[in-house]
């Protein structure tokens, strides 16, 4: 009977990958434990497989005084075992020890005070096959729950297609992966509006692998910025071949999602590749998200031009970026100023999670007369500090010039005629039409001249001017 164990468990070792060492121990091991629930049993036993391919049990025998040791060292170990568990748990431990069941340390004793006799029970290969058929089952069942664990340890932040098989639970949704194996999408990582029929096929991320009695636990995540990127890769080849990369991703889950591109290849343009012919490849993941809207952003390596884009649709006429405290002022015209915001200032917050700067938004009115106070806050009399022109444009900025030696107002001649008001603060003056024309030259002669403005601490707006703003918002605009 023991030789047709051993050939099945080759065979097993052959179709399942369990080592055949594996399975013998175990073997072995339930055999004594079988062995010590006969009658008349050695206290002291062990099994082992013989040369003729046979379980053997063996009673062992050792001196009364050196086992009498032994059980106390076994005893002692055990009690502190029991009290680090109570001290870790902070249960009250209440077991009973049974000095027939504790495991003595053998290498303590030498051999030859060891005595080995055969006591294997006659009906023992009956035993042997019983408890064979049940160690076997039970070994192969965990060899593979140990397979699908370390088959999905590796895929931890992957996605996976599964079918939904219980949703009447609103807290947690059971999904089918298939080879016996389900995952758990929890009430947290679920997107809000989203319902999932039984027997539909959803796509996750997965987030978790736990090692669990019935096999690996996966848990399921719809809400990881993962899960954008991975369906773009599907859909979108050229981010498969690695032609064009996805650089960040801002997401709020079941709202919007904003995604910033960026082309390895001359000639490859990175938001036409995502979009798709007439947008099929973006409208395959927005239909995979359950409607989620997608902005998808070129990547710039300049910050100003990538946080203006990042507030896309809004249109943006300049950005103040300081380094050092990674912060931008971003204006905006004033009619689109609760777009650059969003709703509950949603557009602004993915706008900042994407580009990683602190996004403060303002229109051309709030810029102009915060620009105005700071011109003349530092000095004492409303004395202008910062030499720039007092005069306020008809659009209702602040004239850009630099004034004049020993007068507040530059060398536009309108502006030169509001020298003998001398108020405090930026004046407006009131022009006819034909003053306006001469004073929107004047000032856009002299912002042609630098074309690039650079602030008193040392930062840098692109581009400066409402010109340059302009021609800004509409290179946007050509690029969109």
């Amino acid at each position: 009977m023991s030789i047709e164990i051993i050939e099945n468990i080759r065979a097993i070792e052959r179709e399942k990958g369990i080592e055949q060492d594996t399975l013998v121990h175990a073997l072995e091991d339930a055999l004594l434990a079988a062995y010590k629930k006969t009658p008349g049993a050695a206290r002291h036993a062990t099994v082992e497989l013989d040369d003729e391919g046979e379980f053997r049990v063996y009673a062992i025998e050792i001196p009364p005084d050196l086992e009498e040791r032994l059980l106390d060292e076994a005893m002692e170990a055990k009690i502190e075992e029991l009290e680090r568990l109570e001290e870790e748990t902070g249960e009250k431990q209440h077991t009973l020890i049974n000095p027939d069941e504790l495991d003595l340390d053998w290498d303590q004793v030498p051999q030859e005070h060891i005595q080995r006799t055969d006591v294997t029970p006659d009906d023992f290969g009956r035993i042997a096959a019983m408890t064979a058929k049940q160690v076997i089952q039970q070994r192969i069942r965990e060899a593979e729950r140990a397979i699908r664990y370390a088959e999905y340890i590796d895929r931890v932040g992957d996605v996976v297609t599964g079918i939904v098989q219980q949703a009447g639970d609103r807290n947690n949704v059971l999904v089918d992966l298939g080879n016996n194996v389900e995952a758990l999408l929890p009430r947290s990582e679920q997107v809000d509006g989203e319902r999932y029929e039984q027997g539909s096929r959803i796509k996750a991320v997965i987030t978790e692998v736990r090692s669990g009695t019935k096999g690996p636990q996966v848990i399921l995540s719809r809400r990881d910025p993962e899960l954008i990127k991975t369906l773009f890769e599907l859909e979108v080849p050229e981010i498969a071949d690695g032609l064009v990369e996805i650089r960040g991703v801002a997401r709020e889950p079941g709202y919007r999602a904003k995604i910033a591109v960026e082309s390895h290849v001359q000639g490859v343009d990175p938001v036409g590749a995502c979009v798709g012919p007439r947008g099929s490849r973006v409208r395959m993941v927005v239909s995979e998200l359950r409607g989620e809207k997608i902005d998808i952003i070129p990547w710039n390596t300049e910050p100003a031009r990538f946080v203006a884009k990042a507030l896309s649709p809004a249109r943006v006429r300049e950005v103040y970026i300081d380094d050092e405290t990674r912060e931008a002022t971003v204006v905006v015209p004033d009619d689109q100023l609760a777009l650059a915001i969003g709703k509950e200032g949603l557009n602004a917050r993915l706008a900042a999670r994407l580009t990683g700067w602190k996004i403060d938004i303002q229109s051309d009115t709030e810029f102009a007369q915060a620009e105005a106070e700071a011109a003349y806050g530092g000095g004492e009399e409303g004395e202008d500090f910062s030499g720039r022109c007092a005069a306020v444009l008809s659009n209702g900025k602040r004239c850009p010039n630099a004034a004049l030696p020993g007068s507040r107002y530059c060398g536009v001649p309108a502006h030169q005629a509001l020298a003998g008001s001398e108020t405090e603060g930026p004046v407006a003056a009131e022009l006819s039409p034909e003053e306006v024309a001469r004073e929107e030259a004047a000032v856009e002669a002299a912002e042609s001249e630098s074309p690039v403005a650079v602030l008193e601490s040392g930062e840098q707006n692109a581009p400066a001017g409402e010109d340059g703003a302009e021609r800004l918002a509409e290179a946007d605009d050509d690029e969109r």
